[in-house]
């Protein structure tokens, strides 16, 4: 444990930086800092105690004994920082169009979060019968909870063409014979191979999966195809309502929240004038998709094929265990 916290720690400190810990506040010349509130010195322009400290507060679960070391190693970053800060001033850099486009982005994304952060607060703590009711729903996330071992055949096709692949997919006498012919009909292919717990799974294709039989296999579309997933095998491994009553807290807060958030930039954008101009216009008459609900820690969602694929794919498909 020791050693891993030694490797993710300069890592942690990278990220708090370069999440905010390069500004600073202007002074004028008169005014003196205490000695004490200054961590260093660049070319005489002074880095504070409050940035150090800033960048601190964003590495999630430091530890007590680590504080002075990750402190010592935040500085050096803030001096590596302020010195390709400096430079990059010198040539003028942030006049550079790209340069000003990404830190005015930059100060758009930082403001819209601090108003919702503001605005939402603290999530509330879901009641345990909210628990208990999620955990009840989910029983392939939790009493039912199984580790799975599958192949996956990623399938790069235009959305015409996904049908004959499906096909054909059915038609096959082995794995073996499907990977055949789509390197007949030059598709590109991508084979990978590993194991997953449920919760590592788009909790759509769950249900399904958890009732495949070893050897069957299962199709979900994917952003620029298709997707194959063949079950190999599979153990079940349940946890208790005591064991994933933190997951599902967490699960239920980031549903709350998402909800509140998005009632209130709904509630903003209703007395807000708003106007999509030129080939924009038709972004106005579009409605967004509701966000599908995600299982903790769970992939990006899939939308799993109909249960007759997975029946129809069944057949023939041997030494894949």
């Amino acid at each position: 444990m020791q050693g891993f916290r030694k490797l993710y720690l300069p890592l942690m400190i990278a990220a708090a930086l370069a999440a905010g810990c390069g500004d600073k506040k202007d002074e004028t010349a008169t005014e003196e800092k205490a000695p004490t509130q200054v961590a260093a010195k660049v070319n005489g322009t002074e880095l504070t105690v409050h940035q150090v400290n800033y960048a601190l507060q964003r590495i999630p679960n430091l530890d007590k004994d680590q504080s002075k070391a990750a402190s010592l190693r935040v500085v050096k970053n803030l001096v590596d920082q302020e010195v390709l800060v400096q430079k990059a001033t010198e040539d003028r850099l942030d006049r550079d169009p790209a340069v000003v486009q990404a830190m005015d982005a930059a100060r758009r994304q930082i403001l819209a979060e601090a108003y919702m952060s503001r605005k939402l607060g603290t999530p509330a703590e879901p009641s345990d019968a909210e628990v208990t009711d999620y955990f009840n729903q989910n029983p392939e996330l939790f009493s039912k909870r199984k580790v799975y071992r599958l192949q996956e055949i990623s399938i790069k096709a235009p959305k015409d063409k996904h049908e004959a692949i499906r096909t054909q997919l059915a038609a096959s006498k082995s794995l073996n014979d499907f990977a055949e012919w789509l390197k007949t009909e030059k598709y590109e292919v991508k084979a990978s191979q590993g194991v997953k717990p449920a919760e590592q799974l788009p909790l759509a294709m769950l249900p399904q999966l958890a009732k495949m039989p070893d050897g069957q296999a299962m199709v979900v579309n994917a952003p620029d195809g298709l997707l194959v997933i063949v079950l190999a095998d599979s153990q079940v491994q349940p946890v208790t309502l005591e064991q994933a009553k933190p997951a599902i807290v967490r699960k239920l807060q980031v549903d709350a929240r998402q909800k509140a958030a998005k009632a209130e930039l709904d509630a903003l954008k209703a007395t807000a004038k708003i106007e999509y101009m030129g080939e924009f216009a038709d972004a106005g008459k579009e409605e967004a998709a509701p966000a599908a609900a995600a299982a903790p820690a769970a992939a990006p969602a899939a939308d799993a094929a109909p249960d007759a694929d997975a029946d129809a794919i069944s057949k023939g498909i041997s030494g894949l265990k």
